[in-house]
């Protein structure tokens, strides 16, 4: 079972970011692999995304945020039991992003599931810091 957690410090403020993070619009813009999302329904989002080896795949998933708590949390129905969650927190004039991922399919050492967590954040960090600063 995959537990993955890890954290990025963003030089911008945490109102801004978790207003950027928490648009679906974003989401392919800083998570790594997503080609695309569309709202759907309530909170259900259609997602594309294309795998280390190449594959394309698309699937539906929830996403809900939390603005009062700077939480969004987002997973998907399967037997892979995947969910995560970002959370946006005051680092003395920056912002934190802490970043949690379960999933059934991986081991908690799992190398791929780790390079995209690491990607992501990064993307995050870059982004914020060129487009909100």
């Amino acid at each position: 079972m995959g537990n993955f957690e890890a954290t990025v410090t963003v030089d911008v403020g945490e109102a801004a970011l978790y207003d950027y993070l928490s648009d679906v619009g974003n989401l392919p813009r800083y998570f790594a692999r997503m080609t695309s999302a569309t709202p759907g329904e309530g909170e259900e989002v259609h997602t594309a995304a294309q795998l280390p080896g190449g594959q394309q795949v698309e699937g539906n998933a929830w996403f809900q945020t939390d603005s009062s708590a700077r939480r969004i949390e987002w997973g998907s129905e399967g037997p892979n039991s995947y969910h995560g969650s970002l959370e946006v927190a005051d680092a003395a004039g920056a912002a934190e992003v802490r970043m949690r991922l379960h999933t059934t399919r991986v081991p908690d050492d799992d190398s791929e599931v780790r390079q995209g967590i690491d990607d992501t954040l990064a993307n995050i960090k870059r982004l914020a810091e060129q487009q909100l600063s």
